[in-house]
């Protein structure tokens, strides 16, 4: 019986090994990529933003991209009611959402 209970030297540290490899694998393909890629198209959606767009923020405000700086954006959420936002902030487009 004791037999049974000892392992093969040295494969124990070649298991572990591959395990850990696997592991990485699997939080790489399933978690890190796909974050990446979403990181990438947001960027991309900052980037091809223009005057007359409709956006809408992360706290939910809904307007009209009115002017475009380095680093923020101007929206008009009402008429004559502009307000300025960072880009990090404006998250989607609301030209597909409908409007009620």
């Amino acid at each position: 019986m004791d037999i049974l209970l000892q392992s093969a030297p040295g494969g124990g540290m070649g298991t572990s090994l591959l395990m850990m490899v696997a592991i990485i694998a699997v939080f790489y393909f399933f978690m890190i990529r796909p974050q990446q890629k979403k990181q990438k198209d947001v960027q991309k959606a900052r980037e091809a933003m223009k005057v007359g767009d409709k956006v809408v923020t992360a706290g939910g405000i809904h307007g009209r991209i009115k002017e475009i700086g380095e680093t923020w954006v101007l929206v008009e959420v009402a008429d004559g009611v502009k307000l300025k936002f960072e880009k990090t902030s404006v998250f989607a487009s609301a030209n597909d959402v409908a409007t009620t």
